[in-house]
């Protein structure tokens, strides 16, 4: 017998849809979750950054080596395109969005595109190594069905960075993440007076349960891309094939 809390659960789990254009000589996937009315989000995106209501989360792939200097109007195109409308937030990357991992815990749903081309601790000394940039860039987005404040919400971010950290330690890295990562927590709107939940620490009911399900979504996503690259680079195709759109990937 499924309970209240079951069905709940259920209801709020994120539908996240691939779609494809064609882009630089080549089809490029993108991953959009229409969360619709009524949920909250704190994000360091380039599009949509910040904290506030949002109606939607777009997790574009680009073409490694991506050079343009105004993604955030990059992304807004890209919404567009989609039928996006209102305040949402847009994440870039040069990983295989297609690899996305996904982990659940008590209600919580991290979904993660991992690429770790250009692995770095975050206190290094001077700017970027010696090298040729490999693409790479670990987006998370983490998604708690339950109202929690703006002092929480900035802590469940925090809690997912740490999650992440132990995620990429675990898998063998000896990094805290890319230049480029981005973390986007969405959490549902306070309604009817409801008290909303003021702590996000790793300790914390809510705080704990993403950190479980981000842990094992990015260290599965960091074990995907090391086998990747492992087996080398696969060509594109050149344009949208029908088997690049899917009503939801998480299923």
């Amino acid at each position: 017998m499924t309970t209240a809390s079951e069905t709940l659960r259920a209801t709020l789990r994120p539908e996240v849809a691939r779609a494809a254009r064609q882009e630089d000589g080549a089809c490029r996937h993108l991953l959009v979750w229409r969360a619709g009315p009524g949920w909250r989000m704190v994000s360091s995106a380039v599009l949509g950054g910040g904290i506030g209501e949002r109606g939607w989360v777009l997790n574009a792939q680009v073409r490694p080596g991506y050079g343009r200097l105004d993604p955030d109007r990059h992304l807004a195109e890209l919404a567009a395109g989609q039928g996006l409308r209102g305040p949402g937030v847009g994440l870039m990357t040069a990983a295989e969005v297609d690899d996305c991992t996904r982990a659940e815990d008590g209600g919580v749903t991290a979904v993660v595109t991992t690429g770790i081309g250009m692995p770095t601790w975050a206190a290094a000394p001077g700017g970027p190594g010696p090298g040729p940039h490999a693409p790479g860039t670990i987006n998370v987005l983490a998604v708690v069905p339950a109202p929690v404040a703006d002092a929480g919400l900035v802590n469940l971010l925090a809690t997912a960075t740490e999650a992440k950290v132990q995620a990429l330690l675990d898998a063998g890295y000896a990094c805290t993440g890319t230049p480029s990562d981005a973390v986007c927590v969405a959490v549902r709107t306070p309604v009817g007076g409801k008290p909303a939940d003021p702590f996000g620490g790793p300790r914390s009911v809510w705080g704990a349960r993403l950190a479980r399900a981000v842990h094992r979504a990015v260290r599965e996503g960091a074990e995907l891309d090391r086998a990747r690259r492992a087996a080398g680079p696969t060509a594109p195709h050149p344009r949208p094939r029908p088997e690049c759109t899917r009503a939801d990937v998480l299923r």
